[in-house]
């Protein structure tokens, strides 16, 4: 997806911030309103119906988590969350609570421009319920549960299938283990280490070089997204 037409919400207090997105954002063709507190957030989305939301946490009036849940139960806009560096407790409870993706402060302007169009795109498969997805030598049809890796069938345990298939519906974004946990073992109690042991074992098969994953990514701390 192009920046063309695309209307993003910044909401961000600090206004040397707010410029350097603003610039940034036009020099790739997006559009932007902005939003300094969280009351001006809510307005902004009423009244602009914004295609994305720039998320910073650290708000005037309101924690940027309970702005999160009130964008959300407005509807799907995909929201980006901007963060401080080392903080996964707040980029965690950000995306449980129905962020898209974060992105850690410093950023460059090439990882945020990658962010918001992977989120972006992310919205779209869902509105349009694609059942497919192929990335290099993987591909993987939800609707037969056929997963190939080059020309060759793949062999996964039920579990192994059901968190590449969580991974697909959500490709570009990152899925907390909490996620993964609620979808997969219809309990988000059960200790991350079974996870991290299906994750492992999905890897041998579907990864050329299990140790260099290029398709299933750890974000540490959080949990995991299909590149």
């Amino acid at each position: 997806m192009t920046g063309d037409a695309v209307l993003i919400l910044i909401v961000e207090d600090e206004p040397p911030i707010r410029r350097l997105l603003r610039t940034t954002l036009g020099a790739h063709d997006y559009r932007t309103v902005e939003a300094a507190t969280g009351g001006e957030a809510l307005t902004a989305l009423r009244h602009h119906r914004p295609d994305l939301v720039l998320l910073d946490l650290g708000l005037p009036d309101m924690d940027g988590l309970g702005l999160i849940a009130k964008i959300r139960g407005s509807g799907p806009v995909p929201i980006v969350v901007l963060s401080s560096r080392g903080d996964e407790a707040a980029k965690v409870s950000a995306l449980d609570l129905g962020a898209d993706d974060y992105v850690t402060k410093p950023f460059g302007a090439d990882e945020l421009m990658a962010r918001l169009r992977a989120a972006l795109r992310h919205r779209l498969q869902q509105q349009g319920a694609d059942r497919t997805f192929a990335s290099d030598d993987l591909s993987v049809d939800l609707v037969r549960r056929l997963v190939k890796r080059g020309a060759e069938d793949v062999k996964l345990s039920p579990k192994e299938y059901d968190i590449l298939e969580q991974l697909v519906i959500h490709a570009g974004k990152v899925l907390t283990h909490k996620h993964l946990l609620r979808e997969v073992w219809r309990d988000d109690s059960v200790d991350p280490q079974y996870l991290r042991v299906y994750v492992r074992q999905l890897r041998q098969k579907i990864e050329a070089d299990p140790s260099t994953p290029r398709h299933v990514l750890t974000e540490p701390g959080i949990g995991y997204r299909l590149v």
